[in-house]
């Protein structure tokens, strides 16, 4: 979809907070063409409260941008996911300089963050600002339960990628995770959404999918994951 036809569905689908990809949002856009997509945003009821997956680097001052744009938008959050660890040095000083938080993206098995262990290595080292963008549907691909995941992070999961994988084996026991309907995987979502209850967590849940067919027609793949959610939590 480009931009207008997000707007569009948002609206058809009763969704007010977007997480926006640099397709439809471009940081490094002028800043005219920003102000004119908030101001169609703000018209419609629309919220971007965040955008990502940003790719960002050792460079401080181009890592700037992302903060600069954020700001422009009225984002208190942006979604990361450094290759290089010795970007953090800069992207903490931004943090502090700029009071928005950075979420760390996950994906699978064999990425830099695929390993909770890492993220939570991060963590110890940088300042609370600095959190987690739980990605469920990577996190159980990779074997892990989510609910322990979540739990593992403590108070520092500031957005989660709402999704759901199953993962299946082929003929030469490879595995490979692929999506599904959220609820309808490999995730314990009554387990994760007790521990959210549990810990009066407040932040969004971005119904997301890598599938390429999901994504042709994503229609009911949102709407049965929007009653999903209103079951397992009782809000919206």
């Amino acid at each position: 979809m480009n931009f207008d036809q997000v707007v569009d569905f948002a609206v058809k689908h009763g969704i007010t907070h977007i997480q926006f990809i640099a397709a439809h949002l471009d940081p490094n856009g002028t800043k005219e063409e920003s102000l004119r997509k908030k101001a169609i945003l703000d018209q419609k009821g629309l919220v971007a409260y965040s955008f990502g997956v940003n790719r960002t680097s050792t460079d401080k001052e181009a890592n700037r941008k992302l903060f600069e744009f954020a700001k422009l938008m009225g984002m208190k959050l942006i979604i990361v996911e450094p290759r290089d660890m010795a970007e953090w040095d800069n992207l903490e000083q931004l943090v502090k300089e700029y009071d928005i938080k950075l979420a760390i993206h996950n994906h699978g098995r064999g990425t830099v963050y695929g390993d909770p262990a890492t993220v939570k290595k991060v963590l110890a080292e940088r300042d609370r600002r600095i959190g987690v963008c739980l990605d469920i549907g990577h996190v159980v691909g990779a074997g892990f339960d989510a609910a322990e995941v979540f739990r593992g992070y403590d108070d520092r999961v500031y957005d989660m990628h709402f999704k759901d994988k199953t993962v299946q084996t082929d003929a030469k026991g490879k595995a490979t995770p692929v999506d599904t309907e959220i609820g309808k995987g490999d995730t314990k979502y009554a387990a994760l959404f007790a521990e959210i209850k549990k810990s009066n967590w407040s932040g969004v849940m971005a119904i997301e999918t890598d599938s390429k067919a999901f994504a042709e027609d994503p229609n009911q793949l949102v709407a049965e994951a929007k009653k999903f959610f209103a079951a397992g939590l009782g809000k919206e």
